[in-house]
């Protein structure tokens, strides 16, 4: 029986926006509505006041565990667990996870990682709307799959040879993210290009609006100052959109939904 939970985005999205709306829980047997937008751990999420039905995996896809010389683990489990029990279990390719937010389905949507470690190349093959997909059959590319569906399990390459160096080293690249909240990176790398470096050429880093920022420490994340709503937020996102592709011709595209 499908149940409801009362989530105030306000204070469960990363970025800190959002109504208190309640979310359709997801639990193994319900049908899933085709209506309904997945939120997962709303860590690249920017959230409307008035957003289109709403749901989340529950808890029983919340698991990890290695059978058959595969990891088989569901799309709600947080990164966090992904990253222990790579470590735990002495599992290489996973060390890129590292305070990488959000849940594994999350993950699998927009093909998350850093610089050129990526999560799919470890995917053997998606669980989706109930079907079990071939990795060969999804297509995905930088920062973003079409999943066509829920992903609700997934099956992960298993190789051993855990390296925590590699991990310490992925993580000091991201030692230039602001400390703000904030829903990441808001926009893909254009083509041979940074989006930051777009952003802070067009005059934009630190731009304010209201609460709402581009940050002085990486020009592509937007941050809450405190008490930032969308509409600020959505604001500077069309701001840089526009002074970028006027003063580059160069159309930044979202790397973070907008519902």
């Amino acid at each position: 029986m499908s149940k409801f939970k009362l989530i105030d985005f306000a204070r469960y999205s990363s970025i800190r926006i959002g109504p208190r709306v309640e979310v359709l829980v997801l639990d193994e047997g319900d049908d899933i509505p085709k209506d309904h937008f997945l939120i997962g751990g709303a860590n690249n999420l920017l959230i409307s006041n008035n957003p289109p039905p709403l749901m989340m995996l529950g808890k029983s896809y919340d698991f990890i565990k290695v059978e058959d010389g595969s990891i088989i683990a569901g799309c709600a489990l947080k990164s966090g667990r992904l990253l222990s029990f790579a470590k735990k279990n002495n599992i290489a390719g996973y060390e890129f996870v590292a305070k990488l937010p959000g849940t594994l389905g999350g993950m699998l949507a927009m093909n998350a990682g850093v610089k050129s470690y990526e999560i799919f190349p470890l995917v053997e093959s998606i669980e989706i709307n109930g079907i079990w997909r071939d990795v060969k059959e999804i297509e995905h590319g930088y920062r973003f799959a079409n999943l066509g569906g829920v992903a609700t399990r997934v099956k992960l390459r298993l190789e051993y040879g855990y390296d925590d160096a590699l991990r310490a080293e992925l993580l000091a690249l991201r030692n230039n993210q602001p400390h703000e909240p904030s829903a990441g990176s808001v926009f893909k790398n254009p083509p041979g290009d940074y989006a930051g470096r777009l952003i802070e050429a067009a005059g934009l880093k630190g731009k304010r609006i209201g609460n709402m920022a581009w940050s002085n420490m990486h020009a592509n994340f937007l941050i809450n100052l405190g008490g930032g709503t969308f509409q600020e937020a959505k604001e500077l996102i069309d701001l840089a959109k526009s002074e970028v592709e006027a003063k580059f011709g160069v159309l930044l595209k979202e790397e973070i939904k907008i519902v």
